[in-house]
């Protein structure tokens, strides 16, 4: 049953979450972005979609998550234009090992809409 709970949330965030596994395969895409990338990368490497750059990168922020169980967010990229920071997370089993990761888009603009506005 918790399952059904974790997936509606997020399924539910606007923005975009791309989850992988420790090999760097997708194994889930949220609604939102498989709109953004306007592909379903499940089952896919996530490394196949970056440029050699890139993919170091990934590799470094890997390796950096493994050598620590504390070792959990890593600040990659800032965007201007949507007023947004892009992070890598890490994903622990119950042990603390490292089972995969995800990226997470989080936005800076404040929220003009009225509070417990219903309609």
């Amino acid at each position: 049953m918790q399952d059904i709970f974790l997936k509606s949330i997020i399924d539910s965030d606007e923005a975009p979450i791309v989850v992988c596994d420790r090999d760097h395969t997708v194994v889930y895409m949220n609604p939102a972005a498989k709109v953004r990338y306007h592909i379903d990368l499940t089952g896919k490497s996530i490394k196949a979609c970056h440029n050699a750059k890139s993919n170091e990168k990934i590799d470094a922020v890997i390796d950096w998550f493994l050598k620590s169980p504390t070792n959990n967010k890593v600040f990659t990229s800032r965007n201007d234009k949507e007023n947004k920071d892009v992070y890598m997370i890490a994903l622990r089993d119950e042990r603390g090992e490292l089972i995969g990761y995800y990226e997470k888009h989080e936005y800076r603009n404040c929220e003009t809409a009225p509070l417990y506005n219903f309609v």
